[in-house]
């Protein structure tokens, strides 16, 4: 009787210990998971990058650390962007130039896919537009755009001095490519970086964005 007892426990805690196995799993899933780099958005640190400009140089954003930085994609054939370029974006990167903000313009286009510049075409981009940009950075792999998970153009970001992101998204809050509605909307980069040079907090630090899609090499590809 006694053995018999002993031999059923022993099969119970053998069963129970095959039935606690499985449980482990989620908290490997979870480690995972927690180790995947998440989307940056406001609040977040803004993704390290270093990306070759127009002219052949190397900038990283690290060269920039201790001013606020504004990074915009653009497609020059995305009638959103020409929308934007009949002169409200030159009029703001001179503004924020002018106040000491580097704007980085980027170009995240894969190569045979349209807004996709390079060379001598990339180095005339800046005059060709009349743009008032600090550099123009090339992306045509994509890798910076997706780390940034920017996905129109045009797409905004704000990084603060610290490296700090605390503007994600749209332009604007007219989401169209028509050039007459570029009156009476609320900028939300403007309203943003008025709100950094006046020392307070960001009223809106996100804005769905809006426009083409970037073709990235994937996209070109399908």
């Amino acid at each position: 009787m006694f053995r018999a007892l002993t031999v059923a426990s022993a099969a119970l805690l053998l069963l129970a210990a095959c039935q606690q196995q499985p449980a482990a799993a989620p908290e490997k899933a979870a480690a995972s998971t927690a180790a995947t780099p998440a989307v940056a958005g406001p609040g977040d640190m803004a993704p390290a990058f270093t990306l070759v400009d127009a002219e052949g140089v190397q900038r990283s954003l690290a060269d920039f650390r201790g001013k606020t930085v504004v990074l915009e994609w653009s497609n020059e054939g995305c009638p959103f962007v020409k929308k934007h370029y009949s002169g409200a974006m030159q009029a703001l990167q001179r503004e924020a130039t002018a106040d000491g903000v580097v704007w980085l313009t980027l170009i995240s286009s894969a190569p045979g896919a349209q807004g996709h510049v390079e060379g001598e075409e990339a180095r005339a981009w800046k005059a060709k537009h009349k743009a008032a940009f600090t550099h123009l950075l090339l992306d045509p792999t994509g890798e910076v755009g997706k780390r940034y998970d920017a996905k129109t153009t045009p797409d905004m970001r704000i990084i603060d001095p610290e490296g700090r992101l605390i503007y994600v998204g749209g332009i604007d809050d007219r989401p169209t490519n028509k050039v007459e509605d570029l009156e009476g909307a609320t900028n939300f980069v403007r309203a943003a970086l008025a709100d950094v040079k006046a020392g307070r907090p960001v009223q809106t630090a996100f804005a769905q964005p809006y426009g083409c899609s970037i073709k990235y090499p994937e996209t070109v590809a399908s």
